[in-house]
């Protein structure tokens, strides 16, 4: 098993420097741009969803919040994605669904997420609900007090309790082989 775990590490390390100079060789400046971001991850010319996706997750990782990715916030997104815990990640989750950043959920940021999910991911696995449905079942799921605002710690404890809603909030459209498979796009 440990070195099953070694050699996991090692993928995951070799997928981190290829990036890395992928990274380096298209930002010499070392600012990342959203346009650029999108290049690097061969969205230009994809759907209109996968578009808006790669934008939140681009704001998601642009901690200094100046429309860049430097260097550290990069490697620290690629780092989540690839090698991350269950906790961080539905941590990263959240914050993506939190467009306002005030802490909670409400049920717009949950809806329009969901839309570009649905689009992405569940109308793959012919779920059977729609956006609004499915926001509902999460609200009912999740909303510990009724007060119609889904709090970090209910997010956690919500996703830890349903696996149904854990694979819907932990954004897990095997992001890790998305961005690896993008990222080979490149000439």
């Amino acid at each position: 098993m440990r070195q099953d775990q070694s050699s996991s590490d090692e993928g995951d390390v070799a997928q981190i420097q290829e990036m890395c100079l992928i990274f380096l060789r298209e930002c010499p400046s070392g600012a990342l741009h959203l346009h650029e971001f999108k290049k690097i991850f061969g969205v230009q010319s994809s759907s209109p969803e996968d578009s808006q996706f790669l934008e939140t997750i681009f704001r998601s990782f642009d901690t200094n919040q100046d429309n860049t990715l430097d260097f550290i916030e990069y490697v620290a997104a690629l780092n989540l994605i690839l090698r991350g815990n269950l906790e961080d990640r539905l941590k990263w989750s959240f914050k993506m669904y939190d467009r306002d950043g005030n802490g909670k959920l409400d049920r717009n940021e949950v809806k329009r997420l969901i839309r570009i999910l649905y689009k992405i991911k569940l109308h793959k696995n012919e779920v059977g609900l729609t956006p609004s449905q499915i926001c509902d079942r999460i609200f009912d799921l999740v909303d510990d007090n009724n007060d119609g605002e889904i709090t970090l710690s209910e997010f956690m404890e919500g996703a830890k309790k349903d696996q149904w809603l854990m694979d819907l909030l932990n954004l897990d459209v095997n992001t890790s082989g998305w961005v690896t498979q993008n990222c080979r796009k490149l000439p």
